[in-house]
């Protein structure tokens, strides 16, 4: 091999290796997460998961993904309504507290009463705070301190994570 090609057989023999560190490293967070090692009240297998969900759904909800910006019609949603997780139904936000952030993503400034939990999610070379859902452990999305008043925060959310029920109420949701 000439000095040209090895360099250059180097080099993409070490980008790949640092490419399949990366995904090593972002796979292991999402398994690490908190929200993996909780006992919930609703558990499945991941094949009883994958019975139950879309691919997307699963991607997201069991595998810590994240959904395109602009790709959900959730995000676009104006009508009254509450917002189930779709892994287990129960109730997360109500449409009173949604606002258009402009990120694509459906964005809430706080959650309904005991919906929701977090932890730390340190995927991709930083820190946030990861939101999924209290009864199953769904990954639902995140957290940031760039919301409205008034809480000042920003509850982004995947629009598949979700279902919409109009018209119901946060009192509806309660009694269900």
């Amino acid at each position: 091999m000439n000095k040209t090609t090895r360099r250059g057989f180097l080099a993409g023999v070490s980008g790949a290796a640092l490419l399949g560190a990366g995904a090593w490293a972002w796979r292991s967070s999402a398994d690490a997460s908190p929200a993996n090692k909780e006992a919930f009240e609703i558990t499945k297998t991941p094949a009883e998961w994958k019975a139950q969900l879309t691919k997307q759904q699963y991607y997201v909800l069991r595998d810590h993904g994240t959904e395109r910006s602009y790709s959900s019609p959730l995000d676009k949603e104006k009508r009254a309504g509450i917002y189930h997780c779709a892994g287990c139904d129960l109730a997360l936000y109500s449409s009173e507290a949604k606002f258009d952030s402009g990120t694509g993503w459906p964005s809430f400034y706080e959650p309904l009463p005991n919906a929701i939990g977090t932890s730390e999610d340190s995927s991709f070379f930083m820190t946030r705070t990861e939101v999924h859902c209290r009864r199953c452990g769904g990954h639902l999305g995140h957290v940031f301190d760039d919301g409205p008043p008034p809480t000042g925060l920003r509850y982004c959310m995947n629009g598949v994570a979700m279902t919409f029920a109009p018209g119901e109420t946060a009192e509806d949701a309660k009694a269900s």
